[in-house]
């Protein structure tokens, strides 16, 4: 009992020392009452070790876009929580009878899109910790929680880990419930996990990803580059960083190939956004017609052009990301390829808190809904981190998972040694 209840301790004294800098968690009136209360019930429930769920005590951050019993979901906006209210969201159910205890709600982006909340980069407060899920990473790489769930939409998982320096997994599409989260668009919308290791993902992901099957006879994966106008997308620094990377990685065995992808990356860059617009403006359509007023400019705008786009062009965006989903695994098993390999950012956070960053390198990848794995790949000059962005093939996620804890390893003499796990 009283280690959960010492740990509790801990986590207070580091909440009253760190989250006034960072901003990762929405403000709640006794918090630490309410988790030491719940930590009770659980030890009650748990007399022995040897009955305890695999969660047991794990200390949990909600992404403020899940509805969570007892706690107010406002989703980063403005509009009034009572008509945004729901039921328990499926993944927050699940993680807490695996013995997940919640710290509280994370900030988010307004409805997961690019108005900024509050969150500060926890490696210097000045940068942007990414977006939407800015509040789930930054209180991971914190230690103000040990996972935390967020979305992703275009790059809300990978890239606020990449700018934190944590471990980010966004799941094949529809393997992680998305029941009970405010959807932003819902061909595009997937559940993901933070952590501050790969084994701390892997732990969330066996319990909410469906059908979970841990791989057996796991060789050496083949790693392919998507070289190309996507891969020309990212900045100079993180183009420089990443061929380190993956030099370091052929070093120690690892056999990488570059494949020609995604020549019309444009046309798939504008077609994501469309999905985008249109869904999201059908999602806010009601809430939108009364609250207009209370959103901010960014998330407006995005609605005003999605409800002007119809329903056959929608459908035409739609069939077109089912192709490009196809198109992609036909190009894996043609290069026997296991694994895309490329940057989980541009490049390191940028200046600043008017926005969260560019997705473009994650955006891909989400809309053919493929399993990703951000790792941390070490740092620029200024001490902010770097990140890889692993991609693997449609339901793949635990072969994915199980070569990331291994490339994980080979990555670690990269990083900071306080930033080694």
């Amino acid at each position: 009992m009283q280690n959960l209840l010492e740990k509790i301790d801990a986590l207070e004294q580091r909440f009253n020392q760190t989250e006034p800098r960072i901003l990762a968690f929405v403000p709640e009136a006794g918090r630490f009452n309410r988790l030491r209360t719940d930590a009770l019930r659980l030890l009650d429930q748990y007399h022995a070790e040897g009955t305890r769920p695999p969660l047991f005590g794990v200390l949990l951050g909600v992404k403020d876009m899940f509805h969570v019993a007892g706690f107010d979901t406002r989703a980063g906006s403005r509009l009034p929580s009572e008509v945004l209210r729901g039921p328990e969201a499926v993944p927050v159910s699940t993680l807490k009878a695996a013995g997940a205890l919640i710290v509280g709600k994370t900030n988010t982006t307004e409805f997961a899109y690019f108005s900024p909340g509050p969150t500060r980069n926890p490696h210097n407060a000045a940068h942007t910790p990414g977006g939407s899920s800015s509040g789930s990473a930054a209180g991971v790489a914190a230690g103000l929680c040990e996972l935390a769930l967020g979305t992703q939409t275009i790059g809300s998982v990978s890239r606020p880990a990449a700018y934190c320096g944590v471990v980010g997994f966004k799941p094949t599409y529809d393997r992680i419930s998305i029941e009970g989260v405010i959807p932003l668009a819902g061909s595009l919308d997937h559940v993901g996990l933070f952590a501050r290791e790969v084994r701390g993902v892997l732990q969330g992901a066996a319990i909410l990803v469906k059908g979970w099957r841990p791989p057996v006879n796991l060789g050496k994966p083949v790693l392919g580059i998507p070289a190309g106008p996507y891969l020309e997308r990212a900045e100079p620094e993180g183009l420089a960083h990443f061929q380190q990377v993956v030099d370091h990685l052929k070093g120690k065995g690892l056999a990488i190939q570059e494949i020609k992808v995604m020549a019309d990356f444009d046309e798939i860059f504008e077609r994501h956004y469309l999905l985008t617009a249109a869904e999201a403006a059908r999602v806010h359509r009601a809430w939108f017609a009364e609250y207009a007023p209370l959103y901010a400019a960014k998330t407006a705008e995005l609605i005003r052009r999605g409800a002007g786009i119809p329903e056959d062009e929608l459908a035409r965006a739609r069939a077109a990301q089912l192709a490009f989903r196809k198109k992609l695994g036909a190009q894996m098993a043609e290069n026997a390829v296991d694994l895309w390999l490329s940057p989980a950012a541009p490049g390191a956070a940028p200046r600043g808190l008017e926005t969260t960053g560019s997705p473009v390198m994650n955006l891909p990848w989400t809309q053919a809904g493929l399993p990703t794995l951000t790792l941390l790949a070490g740092g620029n000059a200024a001490g902010l981190p770097l990140g890889l962005q692993l991609t693997g093939g449609w339901w793949q996620d635990e072969l994915l998972l199980a070569w990331g804890l291994e490339i994980e390893n080979l990555l670690a003499e990269l990083n900071p040694p306080e930033e080694r796990r």
